[in-house]
């Protein structure tokens, strides 16, 4: 059986090398047929249940484009409704989108506000996605108070909207910070310790990562098995950090734009041939 595993895998490689060296016309049928092949080859069994995801590389697809700022913003957020529904077809329970960081909110104001009209565009998709059949369950996840009115209020809304849906969990993850979010987490645990009357001695007695992790902005749900990145950058800029100390991490070279589901395809080829060791 190892034995028949390890040919597939050759010949799927062989086949990806062919598919770089064919015209593009051509390229893009053999791509279909080689994602078709890497679809059956994939153990149903080993996916992933949480996936998260840093969405890099909008800026730099828009330089190479000769495109706006604000283009490399949309073609990004049309690519995380693609993306979901991917994620949607086989099965992936859980899915965090890193949208915008703490520190992206210190962009110049004319490009901040273009990137949170996208961002609340791409909330009103999701929610006429969800009309029509594309079923999704939207929370948001990280510092509500940083963000701009009309987003913090659109996605609060979206979030009421569908908390009953019984569809891929989508964590938007918008005004986050993996620090913060540490920090938000003790700040809430001591604020009950004093309301209960407890001093900072006793919490320290007692304090567990249980403790933390209950209070965390993603509390009660699975940590990341994989995390993706795009791009080439190989670092999480903070994105779940406390969660995702005993994730998979693929990183791809594509830009968030330009990433496909064949990329997808061998992001959990890879998580899958691997053997995940847990604290060790």
């Amino acid at each position: 059986m190892s034995g028949d595993r390890t040919n597939r895998g050759q010949r799927l490689e062989r086949l990806e090398q062919l598919a770089e060296l064919v015209p593009a016309v051509p390229r893009r049928i053999l791509y279909r047929f080689y994602e078709g092949r890497l679809a059956g080859d994939l153990d149903t069994a080993r996916l992933p249940g949480h996936i998260g995801v840093v969405l890099d590389g909008n800026r730099r697809w828009a330089k190479a484009a000769g495109a706006t700022t604000a283009d490399g913003h949309q073609a990004g957020a049309d690519k995380i409704l693609e993306f979901l529904g991917w994620c949607d077809e086989l099965g992936i329970k859980v899915v965090t989108l890193y949208m915008l960081s703490t520190d992206n909110l210190n962009r110049s104001p004319e490009e901040l506000d273009r990137l949170v009209q996208i961002i609340c565009g791409t909330l009103d998709r999701l929610g006429e996605g969800l009309e029509n059949g594309h079923r999704v369950r939207v929370q948001a996840v990280g510092a509500a108070e940083l963000l701009p009115p009309a987003l913090a209020a659109q996605v609060a809304e979206l979030a009421e909207r569908t908390r009953d849906v019984d569809g891929v969990h989508v964590n938007v993850a918008v005004g986050y910070g993996g620090r913060r979010e540490i920090v938000d987490a003790v700040r809430e645990l001591l604020t009950e310790a004093d309301t209960a009357g407890r001093s900072a001695a006793e919490v320290a007695q007692d304090l567990s990562v249980e403790q933390i992790s209950d209070r965390l902005y993603t509390r009660g749900q699975p940590d990341p098995d994989l995390v993706i990145r795009t791009s080439g950058e190989q670092r999480l800029s903070g994105f779940l950090m406390w969660q995702s100390a005993y994730s998979e991490f693929y990183f791809c070279e594509a830009l968030w734009p330009d990433f496909r589901r064949v990329d997808f395809m061998r992001a959990l080829r890879d998580y899958a041939s691997r053997q995940r060791r847990f604290g060790s």
